[in-house]
C-alpha cells in the first residue's frame, strides 16, 4: 500500500516506491497446501506464469473472487461452484496455463443505464473461472506496473482513492489553477486498441506465455443473444484486469501531462487538467485531443470535454464553490442520481410498512453520505432531507386512500378536527399533500425519525467528523 495520507496533492513528487517482488512460490492447486517458495524474481523475468499459479497468489485470487461474487458468465457457473471446480480441474488448468494453451471463454454482454438516462454502458462479464485466472493474474502484474504509474493517477491503485483525487483537485484550484480541461473520452473501454495497449505491456513483461494470456482475454468474443461476437478492439469493464489495463495505457498520457508541467487528476478515464487561463486551456485541449488520437488511439468526445471553470464542472461526483479559498460540495448530478435510485424505493413502498421502506431509504442514504462526507456545503442534505420526507408523507397519503381515512389518521396524529375534515377532502393529489401544513404538522420530522428515518445532514456530519479525527491521529503519527 502507497503511504500518505487524503490531503497529499496529486501535484507532489513522492519519493519514488519499491516494487514488491513477486511471490515465486511453486505451484500447486488453488485452496491447498503448497510446497516451499523460489527464489523472487525481478519485474521483467520470464518466468511471470509460474508466479500466476503460485499457491499463495492462487488462494488470495480465490478468496477475492468468493467475496466479491457476482454474475456468472456465459457458462452460467456460479461463484459457490468455483471451489470444488478447482478442486477436480485444477491441474489440467494448470498445465494449459504453463503451457500457453489456455483458452478463455466469451464474456457475457450486459447493458446497464448510464445515470440521467443517457444510454447504455457495456459490461463484459467473464466466466468464473476466467475471474479467477485474472485476478491471479492481476495480482502479480500489480507491483510490476503500479510503481510506475503518475502521483496523479488515483483510480483502480492499492493505497489510492477517489477522495485523494478529489482533495488533489481541490489542491490545485486553491493554487490559483482556477480554469479546468476537463477531459472525456469518448467510449475508452470499448475503443481500447489491442496493440497500442499490449506494446505497452510487453515493454515490462516479458513472459511471452503470459502475454499471450492477456491477448487472448482482451480478443475473448462477446456473447450477446446467444450469438458470439469477435471482438476486434476494448477491454470491456466487467473483469478484474480491465482497470489496470486502462491505467497501463493510459500512464502515457500521465506522462505527457508530467513532462509539459501540467497539473491534473485522473481516475480511470476521467481526466482534468487544471491551468490558469481560458486561452492555455483551450491550448491543452486542442494538444491533447492530437496526441491522444496519434499515440494512443482514442478520441476526445468534444460534447461531453470542456475548458471552464471547476465549479461548472464535476470530478467524481463533487464540484468547487467559487472561493479563493474553495469548498467541497455535491455536484448536481450527483444529487439527481441519488433520487432516481431512493425513488425506486418510493415506487415500491406504496404496499409495504413504513418502517420497512424507512430501513431501505437508509442504507442507500448511508453510502451516499459516506462517500460525500468531504463536502463541505451542507445545504443538499438539508434539501434533500425535505424531499425524503415529503416522499414518505406522500406514501402515507396514498395509503390511506378515502378521505375518511385520512381525516381520522390525521386527527389521531394530533391534528385538529375541523382542519384534519377539510384537509382530507382538498381535491389536491397526494404529492401537494405531502408538502402541505396540515401534513407537516402531524407526520412531523420527529415522529418520522421516531419511526427510524436518520437524517442525511447527520450521517454526512457524522462521517466527516470522523473522517476529521482520522487525519488528526495521523497527522499527530506522522509528527
Amino acid at each position: 500500500m502507497r503511504p500518505g495520507g487524503p490531503d497529499q496533492k496529486a501535484e507532489s513528487a513522492g519519493a519514488a516506491r519499491k516494487a514488491p517482488a513477486g511471490s515465486g512460490e511453486d505451484t500447486g492447486t488453488a485452496g491447498q497446501g503448497l510446497t516451499a517458495a523460489k527464489e523472487h524474481s525481478p519485474p521483467e523475468a520470464t518466468e511471470l506464469m509460474e508466479q500466476v499459479v503460485g499457491g499463495k497468489n492462487l488462494r488470495e485470487a480465490l478468496c477475492r473472487v468468493e467475496t466479491n461474487q457476482g454474475a456468472p458468465g456465459v457458462d452460467g457457473m456460479p461463484v459457490v461452484a468455483l471451489r470444488s471446480y478447482l478442486k477436480e480441474h485444477w491441474p489440467r488448468i494448470r498445465q494449459q496455463l504453463l503451457e500457453g494453451k489456455y483458452e478463455p471463454q466469451p464474456v457475457r454482454r450486459v447493458d446497464i443505464p448510464k445515470p440521467g438516462g443517457k444510454g447504455t454502458r457495456m459490461l463484459g462479464i467473464p466466466t468464473v473461472l476466467d475471474r479467477f485466472i485474472q485476478q491471479a493474474v492481476l495480482q502479480v502484474l500489480t507491483p510490476i506496473f503500479d510503481p510506475e504509474f503518475s502521483e496523479s493517477s488515483f483510480g483502480f491503485r492499492p493505497g489510492r482513492s477517489a477522495h485523494q483525487g478529489v482533495l488533489a483537485a481541490r489542491g490545485h484550484v486553491e493554487a490559483g489553477h482556477r480554469w479546468v480541461v476537463d477531459v472525456d473520452l469518448e467510449k475508452f473501454f470499448d475503443r481500447v486498441n489491442h496493440d497500442v495497449l499490449m506494446a505497452r505491456v510487453v515493454r515490462r513483461v516479458k513472459d511471452k506465455r503470459l502475454l499471450k494470456l492477456l491477448r487472448r482475454f482482451l480478443e475473448a468474443g462477446i456473447m450477446f443473444a446467444g450469438v458470439v461476437q469477435a471482438h476486434g478492439e476494448g477491454t470491456p469493464q466487467g473483469g478484474p484486469l480491465s482497470p489496470l489495463l486502462s491505467n497501463v495505457l493510459l500512464d502515457e498520457l500521465d506522462k505527457e501531462l508530467e513532462r509539459r508541467g501540467h497539473r491534473f487528476c485522473r481516475y480511470a478515464d476521467d481526466c482534468n487538467i487544471y491551468v490558469k487561463s481560458k486561452a492555455a486551456g483551450e491550448r491543452v485541449m486542442a494538444s491533447l485531443e492530437r496526441f491522444l488520437a496519434k499515440r494512443l488511439r482514442l478520441k476526445v468526445n468534444r460534447a461531453k470535454s470542456a475548458v471552464a471553470r471547476p465549479w461548472r464542472r464535476k470530478f467524481l461526483g463533487y464540484s468547487l464553490t467559487v472561493h479563493y479559498q474553495p469548498r467541497l460540495k455535491v455536484a448536481a448530478e450527483a444529487s439527481v442520481r441519488l433520487k432516481a435510485k431512493l425513488g425506486e424505493i418510493f415506487r415500491r413502498g406504496r404496499g409495504r410498512a413504513l418502517r420497512t421502506v424507512i430501513a431501505e431509504v437508509n442504507q442507500a442514504a448511508a453510502g451516499w453520505a459516506r462517500y460525500f462526507r468531504l463536502a463541505q456545503v451542507k445545504g443538499v442534505f438539508e434539501e434533500l432531507d425535505q424531499w425524503i420526507r415529503r416522499k414518505l408523507r406522500c406514501i402515507l397519503w396514498r395509503q390511506w386512500k378515502r378521505p375518511r381515512t385520512r381525516a381520522e389518521k390525521m386527527i389521531r396524529l394530533g391534528l385538529d378536527k375541523e382542519r384534519a375534515w377539510r384537509s382530507a377532502y382538498n381535491g389536491r393529489g397526494p404529492w401537494w399533500n405531502a408538502g402541505a401544513s396540515h401534513m407537516n404538522a402531524c407526520v412531523t420530522a420527529r415522529m418520522l425519525h421516531r419511526q427510524g428515518l436518520v437524517s442525511l445532514l447527520y450521517l454526512h456530519q457524522s462521517f466527516a467528523n470522523s473522517t476529521r479525527t482520522a487525519v488528526c491521529r495521523t497527522a499527530r503519527t506522522v509528527v
